[in-house]
């Protein structure tokens, strides 16, 4: 909600840099208004300051032409009908007037103006736009050459990667990272080499949009420049996307630089991506490393993405140390997770962690407890499984828990016929398919742990 409002906040401010859009009583706008143009939302962005101006460019991103007004409620400060002008907007050709107004605000001398023109040229997806905008790397203003480097990545110029090689020796930092940054999104591979060089730039966030670029391009003649990047660079950021990157690449000549950053690299970002990055591999060789940060690290998020990691691996030597987090983790997604780990992992039996997490006092950890052991299928279960359903539960906790049932082998017909009268349709089905002694699909997602995350 917030990304693609903003964007529309972004038409109401004026061109004064020192007005700020004021806070207003709810007014719901005209059906009746005009489609904004491009040339009024680029005048509108002017002097608008970077916040709202970074949250208005991912708003012509996010809304584009299929956004919708799902996280909208019907009557907003900013109308539903603004949001469906600006995506009409989006969605029509652009005229020629609207190019050439795209392509001059690339050289403005407001930031916010180049921002959103460089986005919203990326998002036309209009090829006709490569020709000017590579002339526009030759520009005097490394502004413009920058916006021209964006626009160009955003849509995949293949025809541009000559152009956005030579970028990557400008003078401009700012236009080096921007020239890498784009190269990798045309996947190009054969820009590795050159992107490379950048590994060694004096400027962190140079370093780190070529090894992200180098991630996207699946260099791996390059696995041990970004090992070297991992294990030396003084910038925690660029070591992290070090670990992302060579995640991507999954050679396995990574997993022990990856272990030692999980195990001792001072920030909890690098150590919660060369988690990932490890579980991504799916190599055995990383269990121990994980299981050790599951058990120890000091940081939650480190030890989540470890559980998930083990889950993904799926080996059974695991189930110790994710029954050891489930039971004794302060942290309920650190136990939510181990929780789900614990299902993938295919145990012969139920930990009796797992059993008592039915009784855990997060929503979360109980589902993914109830999933977990209708995955094991432990007949042993089933008492406690049959106790839980006569306690209060949302009730995606309780189609879990009557899953949990049928896929033990047995079930409690007195717990089950009460299910008959739940008012959510999803759970009244289980429980018939339950009573009947009928398997099958299951009407429900599973509950997969949050995103990975991302460069």
């Amino acid at each position: 909600m917030f990304r693609s409002s903003l964007l529309i906040i972004s038409l109401f401010v004026t061109a004064s840099p020192a007005r700020v859009a004021p806070v207003a009583a709810p007014v719901r706008a005209s059906m009746h208004h005009h489609t904004p143009d491009v040339r009024e939302i680029l005048g509108s962005a002017r002097g608008v300051s970077p916040l709202i101006c970074l949250l208005a460019g991912d708003g012509v991103a996010s809304t584009g032409r299929w956004g919708g007004g799902f996280w909208d409620a019907p009557a907003m400060s900013i109308g539903a009908e603004v949001r469906m002008r600006v995506r009409e907007m989006m969605r029509s050709p652009l005229s020629s007037e609207d190019e050439r107004a795209l392509l001059d605000a690339l050289g403005s001398d407001d930031a916010c103006v180049r921002h959103l023109a460089s986005t919203i040229i990326g998002r036309s997806d209009q090829k006709a736009f490569v020709g000017p905008l590579t002339s526009k790397t030759d520009a005097a203003s490394p502004g413009e050459r920058q916006s021209a480097a964006i626009a160009l990545g955003l849509l995949g110029a293949r025809e541009a990667v000559d152009p956005l090689l030579k970028l990557l020796r400008d003078p401009s930092p700012d236009v080096r990272a921007d020239g890498a940054w784009a190269l990798g999104r045309v996947g190009d591979k054969r820009a590795a080499r050159n992107v490379s060089v950048l590994l060694r730039d004096q400027y962190p966030d140079v370093r780190a949009a070529s090894v992200v670029a180098l991630g996207h391009l699946e260099a791996r003649d390059n696995v041990d420049d970004l090992l070297r990047v991992l294990h030396e660079d003084t910038s925690p950021e660029v070591r992290r996307v070090a670990a992302w990157a060579l995640g991507q690449l999954e050679s396995r000549n990574a997993i022990a630089g990856l272990a030692n950053a999980l195990r001792s690299d001072r920030s909890n970002e690098v150590r919660e991506m060369s988690a990932w990055a490890l579980g991504q591999m799916n190599s055995r060789d990383a269990v121990e490393s994980l299981t050790n940060a599951l058990r120890s690290d000091d940081d939650p998020d480190v030890r989540e993405t470890a559980a998930w990691a083990l889950g993904e691996m799926n080996t059974r030597g695991s189930a110790d140390a994710l029954a050891d987090a489930l039971g004794r983790d302060r942290d309920a997604k650190v136990r939510a997770t181990a929780a789900w780990a614990l299902g993938q992992v295919h145990s012969d039996h139920a930990p009796a962690q797992l059993v008592a997490a039915l009784r855990d006092s997060d929503d979360d950890v109980r589902l993914k407890a109830a999933w977990a052991l209708s995955q094991i299928g432990d007949a042993a279960a089933v008492p406690a499984v049959t106790q839980a359903l006569k306690q209060d539960q949302p009730e995606r906790v309780r189609q879990a828990l009557v899953r949990a049932l049928l896929e033990s082998g047995e079930h409690s017909e007195e717990a089950l016929e009460g299910l008959l009268q739940s008012k959510d349709d999803k759970t009244r089905e289980l429980a018939v398919r339950a009573l009947s002694g009928r398997k099958g699909p299951w009407p429900w997602p599973w509950p997969w742990p949050r995103p990975r995350p991302t460069p």
